[in-house]
């Protein structure tokens, strides 16, 4: 907080107005402690009172617990011990380049697969023109301001963050007798082209997704968000992998307590490291329980990722993953496509209603057909023509079991196959198991249309995880009417929306705006309106600002 921020800070509620600075012209130091103590004051005060427990100091004293490990002055100090520590002279991709200009000794050091051969190669040859009258008697501070051409230079006194920054892409320059490193950014990492999103595929709209590299990701993001108070701040998770963790937000529209706990949570991890990324962070952070439905909702997409900053929301960006974290989320938001988006509100509305229903008939098609066919009393007039004339040689409900699994094997087979034979594993399930199961007397002819009408309803779910919750959800509501008929399907549901509606995502209600209800969030939910008549952002994700347009009068 400075002084020129006066003003801001009490529009936002501070409670500490700053004097001027010729309060404290006779003590300049007396006046930085000052601003020092008023910024700890706003800090502390920013959340307390809510009953959540989110305070500023409490993440400041994690940061703060791991202490400060010197960098060796001597060069020879500082090989032996990267030797012992990253495998120098052991990894043939760590790599130490010696150098004498003029009269001062130099070493260099990089992972020779993460860098950029040509940026180094550039350094390298500026260094090379130097002589002792160039560096003066302070040589660390000629080639900080003068002789490294690079656009990131940054000084480090800490061995391990040094350490840490070195796997990460960057190139260390140590100086002999120098106590720092001058880390160089010359990241470089290995990714692959941008390219449309298989789960998230679009008739209109970008062709680009995210990929493994963390900053193509977010490049992705802030070309479409120009937005100034638009944030990204950087963590690491994992003591061996120190996998990079970004956090992304608009500063003026996220809820600061929903912000506070997502940073509490990544920082409270411990953990040796998270090699398959956004999943493990998950798991360690949101969804620790056995609860089969996604509490994040994951995308590929840029545009999906901006749109719900844009509502307030927070995305996480895990380094090698190709998926964005967006939370909080709800069961509703999970059912939405950003294609219904892409049509006009009407063909938009048609979209997600089709999508509903096709994802509540790959929940509940399967154990009412069953009950009407187990239990006939409870079936209406109108469904008289339901149910099978025969019912084979196995029980119904045997066959429904042997083809949910026989589904998940064909799926878990197309994920495994090559794409030159994935017609012929489709001919194959097609042909030789459908067909001539039938034929053959084990399967109903019926058994296998719901069947393939609950796949079709599962793949059209816009997630994924979503998809395979409700799967999970049907094989159980199976097996409960086949043992206990009515009560086997009402019970069991009923268990369900009641946990459902326990159920928080970062501390959000999982069922809004059914659970608790929201008559103006749920006509958003099952229509799609047009952008001009939908002017406010949910209220679900408490923005400092819900009005979608601008103020003119402040333009």
């Amino acid at each position: 907080m400075t002084y020129e921020n006066q003003e801001d800070n009490q529009k936002q509620g501070g409670n500490h107005p700053i004097p001027p600075p010729n309060q404290f012209l006779n003590d300049e130091l007396q006046y930085d402690q000052f601003l020092a103590q008023q910024q700890s004051i706003d800090d502390e005060s920013l959340f307390e009172g809510d009953g959540e427990h989110y305070h500023l100091s409490d993440l400041k004293r994690q940061k703060q617990t791991a202490p400060v490990e010197p960098i060796p002055s001597k060069i020879e100090d500082i090989l032996i011990r990267l030797e012992d520590e990253i495998g120098y002279k052991k990894s043939f991709d760590v790599s130490v380049r010696e150098m004498t200009i003029g009269n001062t000794r130099i070493a260099m050091l990089c992972v020779s697969g993460l860098v950029n051969s040509g940026i180094m190669l550039e350094i390298l040859k500026r260094l090379t023109f130097l002589e002792s009258k160039d560096l003066g008697y302070d040589a660390l501070h000629s080639f900080f301001t003068y002789y490294v051409p690079s656009a990131q230079v940054r000084k480090e006194e800490d061995w391990n963050l040094m350490i840490a920054s070195v796997l990460g892409g960057e190139c260390a320059l140590f100086i002999d007798n120098q106590p720092i490193a001058l880390l160089i950014e010359v990241r470089n990492f290995p990714a692959r082209g941008l390219s449309e999103p298989s789960l998230e595929k679009v008739v209109r709209g970008s062709r680009d997704g995210f990929n493994e590299t963390l900053m193509v990701n977010i490049s992705l993001v802030r070309r479409r968000l120009k937005d100034p108070m638009l944030r990204y701040e950087l963590l690491r998770v994992g003591t061996r992998t120190k996998t990079d963790v970004c956090i992304a937000y608009i500063d003026d529209l996220v809820d600061k307590k929903l912000l506070a706990s997502i940073k509490e949570k990544i920082e409270a991890v411990r953990i040796d490291g998270l090699p398959l990324a956004d999943k493990q962070l998950e798991e360690v952070t949101i969804n620790r329980a056995w609860n089969p439905f996604p509490l994040v909702r994951y995308s590929e997409r840029p545009d999906t990722v901006a749109s719900h900053l844009l509502e307030g929301a927070v995305a996480v960006f895990v380094d090698t993953s190709p998926s964005v974290m967006t939370m909080p989320t709800t069961y509703a938001d999970l059912m939405q496509h950003a294609e219904e988006n892409r049509q006009t509100p009407f063909v938009g509305t048609y979209l997600r209603w089709v999508r509903f229903i096709g994802i509540f008939m790959s929940l509940l098609l399967l154990p009412l057909w069953l009950l009407f066919v187990l239990h006939p009393e409870y079936r209406p007039d109108l469904l008289a023509f339901v149910g099978p004339k025969e019912t084979g040689e196995i029980p119904i409900v045997i066959q429904f079991i042997i083809a949910e699994i026989g589904v998940d094997l064909l799926r878990m087979a197309s994920v495994h196959t090559p794409t030159s034979l994935a017609t012929a594993m489709s001919l194959v399930a097609a042909i030789l198991i459908g067909d001539i199961a039938v034929q053959t007397g084990l399967f109903v002819n019926e058994v296998i249309l719901y069947m393939a009408i609950a796949a079709v309803g599962m793949f059209a779910t816009p997630s994924y995880e979503l998809g395979l919750a409700n799967r999970l959800i049907r094989l159980i509501l199976i097996v409960t009417v086949a043992l206990f008929g009515l009560v086997g399907l009402v019970v069991p549901v009923t268990i369900i929306i009641i946990a459902l509606a326990m159920e928080r995502s970062v501390n959000r209600p999982y069922l809004w705006p059914f659970i608790p209800f929201d008559l103006k969030s749920v006509i958003n939910i099952l229509i799609r309106k047009p952008m001009l008549y939908n002017r406010t952002r949910p209220n679900i994700m408490r923005p400092q600002q819900y009005d979608r347009m601008p103020n003119e009068d402040k333009n």
